[in-house]
């Protein structure tokens, strides 16, 4: 059995991911914000389930992550963000705001892989997966919401870039985009369910290697353009 590290684990994507996880028998660190969000996870799987409290922004708090991780980790899932200020185009900018998106979604999953980083070593063929989004595509050029927009384009780089510096290692990186998920952030008209993503994503990351590190796949397994 696996086990695995998730941010953002209290609700969504994150929630469902950590659950069907844990249905398989694997060990998870889930980690939130509020603790007592992740109680019930706690309940219905007992030890196998590690709840951590954790702002990803807290940098002392994702520095010592590797002090409360016992053991190897075999995969990572940066899987917390935010939307972001809701702007009309490029023209107008909550500038505190835009610096919070880029905290939350490109600085801190970085942040956690160096902190983990000595867990994942001590796996065999470790995993980092970072949840993305097709709005982050160069190629896509609307320029509503685009603090989430740029944030998930400059997390794409930075983790095509671990991945460069990985490979050696045989620690394989991946983003993926979800989809337009039912959640609190995608809203009730997005197109799929969070099961349905949840479920495709597992299989994604079941099957990343080394042959497939760098690369940028959406939930259903389809490689999304830069």
């Amino acid at each position: 059995m696996a086990t695995i590290f998730i941010t953002g684990a209290s609700r969504g994507i994150g929630r469902e991911l950590a659950t069907r996880y844990l249905e398989r028998g694997d060990t998870v660190y889930a980690a939130a914000r509020s603790i007592e969000d992740l109680a019930p996870l706690k309940d219905q799987f007992g030890d196998r389930c590690i709840p951590i409290s954790l702002d990803v922004t807290d940098g002392a708090a994702v520095d010592g992550l590797a002090l409360v991780v016992t053991g190897s980790l075999d995969l990572l899932i940066n899987n917390a963000g935010v939307i972001g200020p809701e702007t009309p185009d490029a023209l107008s900018m909550d500038y505190p705001a835009f610096a919070r998106t880029l905290s939350v979604n490109t600085i801190a999953p970085l942040r956690v892989v160096h902190a983990l980083l000595p867990r994942l070593r001590e796996a065999e063929a470790a995993k980092i997966v970072t949840i993305s989004s097709q709005m982050g595509m160069m190629a896509y050029a609307k320029s509503d919401r685009i603090a989430y927009r740029a944030s998930k384009a400059a997390v794409n780089k930075v983790m095509q870039a671990l991945a460069t510096d990985l490979q050696p290692e045989d620690i394989a990186v991946m983003m993926v985009h979800p989809g337009w998920v039912r959640t609190d952030m995608g809203g009730q008209n997005a197109d799929i369910s969070v099961e349905e993503s949840a479920s495709g994503l597992m299989q994604v990351f079941d099957g990343l290697s080394l042959e497939t590190t760098g690369s940028f796949k959406a939930w259903n397994g389809q490689t999304v353009p830069w």
